[in-house]
């Protein structure tokens, strides 16, 4: 008589499947219910790895998602002037460890000061080589690693901090205001003045005077200033009109 197939073995070949085809329903109705954004393998942190991998694979076949990296995904979404398109800078940022921050004209428009765009955009990183992902950028590297938890905005504060704010378009008064509307929050502060410990003597003054002048906690101002030789002087460029930049040792 023929033997009859294992019933526990089918059995657990049939939940496997089942456990697949969930797996994948799950990532499908996830991504498609997640509108433009990236996609990584630990966002289904709670599914089976080799089934998430193999649903991301067929949503990019389905062109669905568009593999951007190595596990990193992006999905676009229907605009009025097309498919939604990543930045360099955002791409940048999903594939890269090291934080990637506007930097010299680009930091400047995003932060408001100019409406100028410079022919290549200009990023900071604290890599040591300019990452794939911005070629043909103008990227400086090995900035402090302390930025690691900056914003791209508190990054791009930092970078204009050290130019001196010199590709504001703003008046010298009107651009004081504008960064200081920017740090006015005590908990953007407290993070760029820690990220700032490692930043460069002259960064560390502009961001005390903005701090001191906007009346928050000395706490946060005396830290930096007491980083300070008090006989250097430091050029502040457009924001030696900060009205305490003299008790910052600006020039």
């Amino acid at each position: 008589m023929p033997t009859s197939a294992n019933p526990t073995i089918s059995s657990a070949k049939a939940l496997k499947v089942s456990a697949r085809a969930s797996a994948a329903s799950t990532v499908r109705r996830r991504v498609n219910s997640g509108g433009p954004r990236f996609w990584k393998h630990s966002d289904f942190s709670k599914l089976p790895a080799a089934a998430v991998a193999t649903a991301l694979s067929r949503l990019c076949l389905d062109g669905e998602l568009q593999r951007i990296g190595k596990g990193v995904y992006y999905r676009p979404a229907q605009t009025a002037f097309g498919m939604s398109i990543p930045s360099k800078s955002d791409i940048a940022a999903q594939t890269l460890r090291a934080p990637v921050h506007p930097a010299g004209l680009s930091a400047a428009n995003a932060l408001g000061l100019t409406t100028q765009n410079p022919m290549k955009l200009e990023y900071a990183t604290s890599a040591s080589a300019p990452p794939r992902a911005l070629r043909g950028s103008v990227v400086h590297v090995g900035r402090p690693h302390a930025r690691a938890s900056l914003t791209p905005t508190e990054g791009a504060l930092l970078e204009v901090l050290r130019d001196r704010a010199k590709w504001s378009d703003l008046s010298p008064a009107d651009t004081a205001a504008r960064l200081k509307r920017l740090v006015s929050d005590e908990a953007v502060y407290s993070r760029l003045t820690q990220a700032a410990l490692v930043e460069p003597p002259r960064v560390r003054a502009m961001l005390g005077a903005l701090g001191e002048d906007l009346g928050l906690p000395e706490r946060l101002t005396s830290r930096l200033r007491a980083t300070l030789n008090p006989l250097s002087r430091f050029d502040f460029g457009a924001l030696s009109v900060i009205n305490n930049a003299a008790s910052w040792q600006a020039k």
